[in-house]
């Protein structure tokens, strides 16, 4: 009976880690829809929302800490507390992000754009797929997935030095332009970070399942995509 107590805690946790990574990739979403669309009160939601995220992620914490302190769980179960731990911190780091985008929206206001907003939505885009294909990966316990989406931030990095580089341009070009080229410029730079909080995600999903501790930055994933450690 005490086993199987525990083994619903742990599916609780798991739905639970699901709920919040839904919850982050919403408010990613919804604060760029509100910087393309410029509708201020649906930045401000966003903003206000972000105070669900971290009450998810407390209560995800107390009950993972509990665990740990009254099951004593060993082997498997205990990486997968110990990784729950991890990923609801780097979650709720994201919602903070998408939380600063929304801020960002506002601070801008209706203003017009300086150049058209093709590559942030695509850096949103993309962030939005690491974090629903690790999710899966976690699940479902897919190494390989985990490992692949981690593969995604390089894209991620490439279009944060595109914006960067255009963004400077148009600072140089005209200084009327600054103010908001520095907005977009933070709104990107949210949007790349995000990105490697998503690749987190990848490294302790591997390290769940397999136990391996890995560096998944620019040009070290391939070399373990077909390498597992049993």
């Amino acid at each position: 009976m005490a086993r199987k107590s525990f083994q619903e805690q742990l599916n609780k946790l798991r739905n639970d880690i699901l709920l919040m990574g839904k919850m982050v990739g919403n408010a990613i979403e919804m604060s760029v829809d509100a910087l393309k669309r410029q509708d201020l009160e649906l930045a401000v939601q966003v903003a206000m929302n972000d105070e669900n995220i971290d009450r998810l992620q407390l209560d995800i914490e107390g009950r993972c800490l509990s665990l740990l302190a009254l099951q004593q769980p060993i082997a498997r179960d205990l990486r997968f507390i110990g990784t729950a731990l991890k990923i609801i911190t780097d979650l709720e780091r994201m919602g903070d992000h998408a939380s600063n985008i929304a801020k960002v929206a506002v601070s801008i206001g209706n203003e017009p754009f300086i150049k058209p907003l093709i590559d942030i939505p695509l850096m949103a885009d993309l962030v939005q797929v690491m974090i629903r294909e690790n999710l899966t990966a976690y699940v479902n316990q897919d190494r390989e997935k985990a490992l692949k989406t981690a593969m995604l931030d390089n894209d991620i990095n490439a279009y944060f030095t595109k914006v960067f580089n255009e963004l400077q341009q148009l600072m140089a070009k005209d200084p009327n332009n600054i103010k908001q080229a520095v907005y977009l410029l933070f709104i990107a730079r949210y949007l790349e970070r995000i990105g490697d909080h998503a690749t987190n995600l990848s490294e302790m999903i591997v390290y769940m399942i397999t136990g391996e501790r890995l560096e998944l930055k620019e040009g070290n994933v391939e070399n373990k995509l077909f390498s597992v450690n049993d």
